[in-house]
């Protein structure tokens, strides 16, 4: 189905995501986990995660993200469930593809380099490393265990620096698929744009090593609103190829995400078209964006 995909883009059309996977699993009342936030609802509620792929389906996406950002492999190498967790992918990536089964929609494998985070924050637990060979070893493992599960492309989300993000997206490059890179970002108190969470990591000097990879498309994602303004221009300045910007709209504090002050579809709808004009031709939503938004923007660019 990424023929589809690369039909909109090479007819200068928008494609459009999805909103929060994981967040509007929430929203429905699935219990999330203190260790693995929604990951668990791919075994104990798949009829929940398959209603909420159709609702984005429904909306107007063309492509629509497993549930598996939060079966992060360095997480659950923490947790000593390494093989937990490609059973978990499985079936996230079975879910999807019931979903979107006789449509032209694409199935998008999400992979993040989550670690353990701070109990009831959303910050990561710096105390846990891992050294780069097993690192890379462990982001292997997760991403040609989707690709053999079905994910038509793999999304890179959250990347967020010059180590984890580039070990993990040149192990989803080497699976042959198309990959997406999904960058997260947050204004520093110097007010320069640095990696979500990582203050060590300034988008102008990580940004261009991600870029370097050639992916098949940047998207700045999972960044606010105001900042995804800053960001998408800045992203501009070193990468000519496809780009996207799917923000997400209120904050988390584990295991749930906060419905606080979300963008309304009117607003999200209105900063799309300023980033339309700077050149992205790929919009949706991440934490907190939910299918209205996304039938907003269909409406308007699909």
């Amino acid at each position: 189905m990424y023929k589809t995909i690369d039909r909109i883009l090479e007819a200068d059309r928008t494609v459009i995501l999805d909103g929060g996977t994981g967040t509007d699993i929430q929203r429905r009342g699935a219990p999330m986990s203190g260790e693995t936030w929604c990951a668990e609802v791919n075994r104990t509620h798949p009829q929940i995660v398959e209603a909420v792929h159709r609702d984005y389906i429904a909306a107007g996406a063309h492509v629509i993200t497993a549930n598996t950002f939060a079966t992060s492999a360095l997480s659950f190498n923490a947790l000593g469930r390494d093989g937990e967790l490609l059973e978990l992918d499985r079936l996230a990536v079975a879910t999807a593809k019931k979903a979107a089964a006789g449509t032209k929609v694409a199935v998008a494998g999400s992979v993040s380099t989550m670690r353990p985070v701070i109990p009831g924050s959303d910050r990561t637990d710096k105390q846990r490393e891992w050294p780069e060979a097993e690192a890379r070893r462990l982001f292997e493992a997760k991403v040609q265990n989707l690709a053999k599960a079905g994910a038509d492309f793999l999304m890179m989300e959250m990347m967020r620096d010059a180590d984890y993000s580039v070990w993990a997206s040149e192990a989803a490059i080497a699976t042959g698929l198309p990959v997406w890179i999904g960058i997260s970002l947050e204004s520093g108190k110097d007010g320069k744009l640095r990696g979500f969470g990582r203050e060590d990591q300034l988008f102008e000097d990580f940004g261009p090593k991600l870029a370097a990879l050639n992916p098949a498309a940047i998207c700045i994602m999972h960044t606010s609103p105001n900042d995804t303004d800053e960001a998408v221009a800045l992203l501009k300045t070193f990468w000519q190829g496809a780009m996207g910007a799917y923000p997400e709209s209120g904050y988390f504090k584990m295991p749930d995400w906060q419905f606080i002050d979300v963008i309304p579809p009117t607003l999200l709808l209105a900063k799309a078209k300023t980033w339309k004009e700077i050149g992205v031709s790929i919009l949706g939503g991440c934490c907190g964006i939910g299918p209205d938004h996304i039938k907003a923007l269909s409406k308007e660019f699909g």
